[in-house]
């Protein structure tokens, strides 16, 4: 799943540490959601959501996922 994660940090300029320290993950997670290499579970697409001030299909693109 895509997102603009890396683009709202540096457009707001926060680095990774500050963004995962403020929605309760390490570093590595957030390096690995904007590589594409992790999916977000649903409650931390929410929090970094709300930390933007977005919702979550402003900063997450779900366009990939498969209808049922």
């Amino acid at each position: 799943m895509r997102s603009r994660i890396k683009e709202l940090r540096k457009k707001n300029k926060i680095s990774q540490d500050e963004l995962a320290m403020s929605v309760g993950v390490t570093r590595q997670t957030i390096t690995s959601l904007e590589c594409e290499k992790y999916t977000a579970s649903l409650v931390l697409a929410y929090k970094i959501s709300k930390y933007f001030g977005l919702t979550i299909e402003e900063v997450f693109d779900f366009s990939d996922v498969e209808d049922f």
